[in-house]
């Protein structure tokens, strides 16, 4: 199923590519490794990369109708994220360098590298911050940015959105686009908001049923504050660990639980070391698209709508992905062994009660302003 679902998609993909340009099909993204690197390949290109307006425009046609790849465009953004080459996220940034390479007739591309192989998701967030040059680009989790900008945390805040579509326009809302206004000076620039889905306890004791059943687990968490708090809340011990290490930490027992959405729970394979699933839809995980302020600024006034465009295009895709694979991969985790359950939301609701008016300070007026644009729905 998952195979068929990725091939179709990459399909289509692939042909939009041939009937706008007329070039074969970019390459697959890296394969993911045996062990994932947090560093950077040691045979990447150096951080300081040439302008993409330097290239001459006649040599960057000619890469584009000589048929080449994204990779071979004469300036390379490099896109981190954590989760693997199935993932949704993964799919759409593909989606995103093939439309960059077209329209800007070779002169800017982009390479996808999954798994984890720049970096877990903190380290990309650091690197970026740091304008360490490992990566140009990063998708991960909105509320992942609260360690640099507190406020990110308010799309993660428990049980805000009722389903897709609310959390969709609260990502895309002015309030989403206040909190990211600490992180511009930062270097980090958001672009569009890529979906991660509703997050769910995956565990190998026992059918979680209410926040009694949950108590001194030992759950896996990003390094991201307020899932972390949403989970203590529930009587769970939380600790942080890079994706590209769970599946491995699972496996070995080290930890009890995770929590993460259903696509990123299949595509993963976390069914494999994981017996019981309990949709709890604790927090809706909106991601931000990032791209480094320095990499930004290398782009001309065109490329730059450009890349913003194609960014807002592939977030659209990777959203229809996700919503499309969380209705759809329930039953194909049954089918691999897992056990599911739906607990009565309410006491999972009121146990985390407590993470907004805990941290009511950090947030300030946005929760105000949150709960009168919920209101003018």
């Amino acid at each position: 199923m998952k195979k068929k679902i990725v091939s179709v998609l990459l399909a289509t993909v692939m042909t939009v590519s041939l009937a706008a340009c007329g070039q074969g099909a970019a390459p697959a993204a890296p394969a993911e490794p045996a062990e994932a690197s947090a560093e950077a390949p040691a045979e990447e290109a150096p951080a300081e990369e040439a302008p993409a307006e330097e290239a001459p425009a006649e040599e960057a046609a000619d890469a584009s109708a000589a048929g080449g790849s994204s990779a071979d465009a004469a300036y390379v953004l490099k896109i981190g994220i954590s989760t693997n080459e199935d993932d949704p996220r993964a799919i759409a940034a593909q989606q995103f360098a093939d439309e960059i390479y077209e329209k800007t007739n070779g002169a800017v591309g982009a390479q996808v590298y999954p798994s984890g192989q720049l970096g877990g998701d903190a380290d990309l967030i650091n690197s970026l911050a740091l304008d360490s040059g490992t990566a140009d680009i990063i998708i991960t989790d909105a509320s992942n940015f609260a360690t640099y900008e507190p406020k990110m945390g308010i799309s993660a805040l428990p049980f805000q959105f009722a389903d897709f579509d609310e959390a969709w326009a609260f990502m895309d809302s002015d309030v989403e686009a206040e909190a990211e206004e600490g992180l511009l000076s930062q270097n980090m620039r958001v672009l569009a908001h890529y979906c991660n889905g509703f997050r769910c306890v995956t565990n190998s004791k026992g059918a979680v049923n209410s926040p009694d059943d949950m108590k001194g687990m030992l759950i896996r968490t990003p390094e991201n504050p307020v899932i972390m708090a949403t989970m203590t809340a529930l009587g769970a011990n939380p600790q942080p660990l890079a994706f590209n290490e769970l599946y491995q930490a699972l496996q070995q027992g080290t930890y009890d639980a995770q929590e993460n959405p259903i696509p990123v729970i299949y595509n993963n394979n976390l069914y494999e070391v994981q017996e019981y699933l309990s949709v709890t839809n604790h927090i809706y995980s909106g991601m931000c698209f990032t791209i480094a302020e320095s990499a930004w600024q290398k782009l001309d006034a065109d490329q730059q709508k450009i890349v913003e465009e194609a960014a807002k295009n592939s977030a659209k895709a990777d959203r229809d992905l996700n919503k499309e694979q969380t209705d759809s991969l329930v039953s194909e985790l049954e089918k691999a062994g897992m056990k599911i359950n739906y607990p009565e939301l309410q006491p999972f609701a009121d146990a985390t009660a407590s993470v907004l008016t805990d941290n009511a300070a950090t947030y300030g007026d946005l929760l105000d302003k949150l709960a009168e644009w919920k209101k003018s729905r």
